[in-house]
């Protein structure tokens, strides 16, 4: 834990103290190539940080905007659902991702979605208590 807390409290900061940044736009027209070079790894770390910010944001607009529901009775504001637990035999599995054509019971489609998404949801499982 030291070596870590070393890296992140002495290192990192001394290594970027010793940047060639200069103060003033003119400045940076008088960096020599030594200095353009100890440049160049700070630039490719913040290059790739922000690419895949850039692709992570992307690719969360291009699932749905955000949305959980999909596609589960989308003509009203609020999906609630109603189930009298005298109806429910022995157990009954409510599904919880949002994907299952037989909703509000679980059709296994959360197991594509967890594989598609790297979620790990899965159904809500509800019993009678003397079922157990």
């Amino acid at each position: 834990m030291y070596l870590l807390s070393n890296v992140v409290k002495v290192t990192i900061p001394n290594y970027l103290a010793g940047l060639p940044i200069p103060d003033t736009i003119g400045g940076w027209f008088r960096l020599g190539v030594k200095d353009w070079l100890a440049l160049i790894p700070p630039t490719v770390v913040v290059g790739g940080i922000s690419y895949y910010s850039y692709q992570t944001i992307k690719k969360a607009k291009e699932s749905g905007k955000g949305q959980i529901n999909p596609c589960i009775r989308k003509d009203i504001n609020k999906v609630v659902d109603f189930i009298d637990i005298e109806d429910i035999t022995e157990k009954a599995s409510l599904c919880r991702c949002w994907r299952s054509k037989n909703w509000p019971y679980c059709d296994g489609a959360h197991g594509a979605h967890n594989r598609a998404t790297g979620d790990n949801t899965g159904p809500v499982v509800v019993r009678h208590k003397e079922n157990k």
